[in-house]
Order: structure tokens, then C-alpha cells, then sequence
């Protein structure tokens, strides 16, 4: 489910609220991560990415982020089992080109994600004025849901997605929910991108400006671990 609290996902742009007292990293990898922060805006950037950890949501728990790299990184977080999203831990790699003029736009994940609590892993891609976001839901878990109403199913990108069109009052939202779950694999983004566009005339010819890519978590009561063991984002 989508929210403008997170278009932009740096702390001076939110609102602050309470978040419990915060852990350390007990389920970090063994090597030594090369950055890592509890902080519930913490963000650094490292080989072309921007990582956040993100803690947005109202009834938040505690919540780490460590890396290795950009394309390398996770999250440790114990979120109660209430409803509403706590957080968006993410890497964002930014392309600021318009739908038109790129020629590729594709991204490659490889996960690790808990069987138990509530979220969803996705790409949250915006446009450079968010006026538009578009989700791509790679696997989810828990009573978790898209916002608005099912538009039917579309093969694009590689992938089969039941369609979800919807707005949050400041934007619109496009949500691509896999049809099945999937850890790893490649979303070739531009083709859709371009039915929105093109076949469905949803939007004309935005400006991309991030691509956003995390677990978008519910609840993880007792403390989940969440890994991107590999994500790279390229465009041409």
C-alpha cells in the first residue's frame, strides 16, 4: 500500500513520531557490514545507490539497517502485529530521464525474506514530480494488499502481475502484484512503464526520476530478518 509520507523518504520531510528504543545489530551478517544505523531516517549512499533506513509509519518498533554495498544490504526489524505499514527500508538509484528518451530500464533482485509476519517486497518508482507511483510487487506475505481496485492481469517485464489502480489523496498509484512469489529474478521496467503510457494512457511522458527498491513491512513481531543479497538497478 502506498503512502506520500515515503515519496521521498528523507527524514526532514516527515513527520516525527515515536519509535521504541532501538537494538543492536544482532543479525547482521559476520563480516562486518561497512555501514549500519538504528536511526529511524539513517540513510547513506555507496556505489551509485541511496540507502534509507525509513521507519515512516505510525506504531513503528525497532528496526536496523546494515550494508555491504549499494547492491548488497538488509534489515533487521520487530514491528508489532498491528495493522498499517511501519516502514519502507530501501535503496534508490536515481535516472531523472523521461519514459521517451531512455532506451533500457531494467533491474535485477535477489532476496532473502522471512516466511512469517506481514510485507511486501517492491519496486516504488516515481516520477520526478510525484505526481505518479508505480509498484512492483516481486512477493508478499500476510494480510497485505494494494490500494485500489483490480484492473485484471498483464504479462509485461518479464513477469505476470494482477493490476491495481488507485490513488492515496496526492498521488496516483499504479500497484503490479506478481501473481506468484518470487526471491530472484530480472524486471525489464520500461515495458511497463510504456503500457501505462502508451496502452493505457494513464500518464503521458513523465520524467522517472527515482527507482526505489525494499520491504515495505506490516508487522515482524519478534524481530525478522529481510536481505537484498543482490539488486542493481540499470538504465540507458
Amino acid at each position: 500500500m502506498a503512502s506520500t509520507l515515503r515519496k521521498i523518504t528523507m527524514a526532514v520531510l516527515a513527520p516525527a513520531m515515536a519509535i521504541g528504543a532501538t537494538v543492536g545489530l544482532a543479525s547482521a551478517p559476520a563480516s562486518a557490514a561497512v555501514w549500519n544505523t538504528c536511526d529511524q531516517y539513517g540513510n547513506t549512499s555507496l556505489n551509485g545507490y541511496t540507502l534509507y533506513n525509513n521507519i515512516w509509519g505510525s506504531g513503528a518498533g525497532s528496526q536496523c539497517i546494515w550494508a555491504n554495498s549499494g547492491t548488497n544490504w538488509g534489515v533487521w526489524a520487530n514491528h508489532p502485529n498491528t495493522g498499517g505499514i511501519k516502514s519502507y527500508p530501501d535503496s534508490k538509484k536515481v535516472i531523472n530521464k523521461s519514459i521517451t528518451s531512455l532506451g533500457s530500464l531494467s533491474s535485477s533482485y535477489n532476496v532473502s525474506v522471512p516466511s512469517s509476519g506481514a510485507y511486501n517486497t517492491s519496486y516504488d518508482i516515481w516520477d520526478t514530480d510525484y505526481d505518479y507511483e508505480i509498484m512492483l510487487w516481486v512477493n508478499k506475505t500476510g494480510a497485505v494488499g494494494p490500494l485500489g481496485s483490480s484492473q485484471g492481469n498483464v504479462t509485461l517485464g518479464g513477469h505476470t502481475w494482477t493490476v491495481y489502480k488507485g490513488t492515496n489523496g496526492a498521488n496516483e498509484v499504479f500497484s503490479f502484484v506478481r501473481t506468484s512469489n518470487s526471491s530472484s529474478g530480472t524486471v525489464n521496467i520500461l515495458p511497463i512503464l510504456k503500457w501505462i503510457k502508451d496502452t493505457k494512457g494513464w500518464f503521458g511522458n513523465e520524467t522517472i526520476g527515482d527507482v526505489q527498491f525494499g520491504f515495505e513491512i506490516t508487522s515482524s513481531s519478534g524481530g525478522l530478518d529481510f536481505a537484498a543479497n543482490n539488486l542493481t538497478v540499470s538504465s540507458s
